[in-house]
């Protein structure tokens, strides 16, 4: 880590986030680039800290050859291109073509014009360069597409944001013999979804004409209006254990999307500060079913708002319970391990589930 932040001092952001002041360029979260007219960001210039931990992930040497799925600023890609040096190379994907000329006229200015930008459609890859060391993507995926991983060297390392339900972790994968990709790090990260054709099913459900929003891989399981006319019946409850954020995001969110009974949804959510639709502002968890939601704001020591029955609340308060009970698992213990369709296995009961893809190629199992 150390080397690396080297890199990070002799390429200063500043130089790829022209017209910011110093007070939003160095500041360790991400930096919106482009926005859609509505507001929802388009592409963002990576959190520091966050580049940092998938490079680690990435486990880079000098001489590599790498591909980078989405642009951005092209800050990553400088990074990536100082630590495989001369004889290394660097590919960088972007989908926007407005995003991926900003990038390269970036990258030029930092002198760094033996990055090669391609505009195109990341899930593709990038053929004429191929075959990669590493592959990475700063954009959320929902499936690993099957031209990364051909397009990938034997004990190659493809660093991913893999989506699920409503929580990203950037997992680390490498090949298989028998042909499923296995990460044995994952890490909690927050990106922009793909986009293209492979960009996956809607992860996006917006309560009423509000702020608020649930992200969800089980939305298409779920009726929008029902949420908002919930609304109608709200009530205060509390998961019975003391929680800090660190609790959520480092063990209780994973352990949650593996145990949580079914008929349940799990996702995440966001309300915009100030504004508190439904007495709700900033993130958290929210657990759905008919008639039944649950909130749970993640830097509020275990308080919920419940929306209908309590339900909801009560599933979620046999989760805390059990994960309590069970020591406490973390996230160090979570793997992932992605099995081609036609070869997959059942997930194995209490242990792991199963997360299907839409484009019908993988079956996602994740365990402790």
């Amino acid at each position: 880590m150390r080397a690396l932040s080297r890199h990070f001092c002799e390429f200063p952001a500043r130089r790829f986030l022209p017209g910011l002041p110093p007070e939003q360029v160095y500041v360790d979260k991400a930096i919106p680039i482009k926005r859609d007219p509505d507001g929802s960001v388009v592409s963002s210039s990576s959190q520091p800290s966050m580049m940092a931990l998938m490079i680690e992930q990435l486990r880079l040497a000098p001489g590599m050859n790498v591909l980078e799925i989405g642009a951005g600023s092209g800050y990553n890609a400088a990074i990536m291109q100082e630590v495989v040096g001369k004889t290394g190379r660097v590919t960088t994907i972007e989908y926007d073509p407005v995003i991926a000329q900003q990038a390269q006229d970036n990258l030029q200015r930092a002198a760094m014009s033996g990055i090669m930008v391609v505009h195109g459609d990341g899930a593709a890859g990038f053929d004429p360069r191929a075959a990669y060391d590493r592959i990475i993507a700063t954009v959320g995926v929902w499936d690993v597409p099957s031209a990364w991983v051909r397009q990938l060297k034997p004990r190659g390392i493809i660093v991913a944001p893999i989506w699920l339900e409503g929580w990203q972790y950037s997992a680390a994968f490498q090949a298989q013999p028998d042909g499923s990709l296995f990460s044995e790090r994952n890490l909690p990260c927050g990106f922009v979804r793909l986009k293209g054709p492979l960009a996956g099913p809607e992860v996006e459900m917006r309560v009423g004409t509000g702020s608020l929003v649930i992200y969800t891989g089980g939305s298409a399981q779920f009726d929008r209006q029902a949420i908002a006319m919930l609304s109608e019946d709200i009530s205060e409850g509390y998961l019975g254990l003391r929680l800090e954020a660190r609790d959520w995001t480092q063990g209780l969110i994973p352990y949650l999307l593996l145990t949580l009974a079914q008929p349940f949804i799990a996702g995440s959510y966001y309300a915009a500060e100030g504004q508190q639709p439904y007495g709700l502002e900033g993130s958290g968890v929210a657990i759905l079913s008919r008639g039944s939601v649950c909130f749970i704001p993640i830097h509020e020591a275990g308080r919920a708002l419940v929306f209908g029955g309590a339900d909801a609340l009560l599933a979620a308060q046999d989760v805390v319970t059990a994960w309590e009970q069970t020591g406490k698992p973390t996230l160090e213990r979570l793997r992932l391990r992605l099995t081609p369709r036609d070869e997959a296995q059942p997930a194995a009961q209490g242990s792991a589930r199963a997360y299907y893809s839409s484009a019908t190629t993988t079956i996602w199992k994740c365990g402790w």
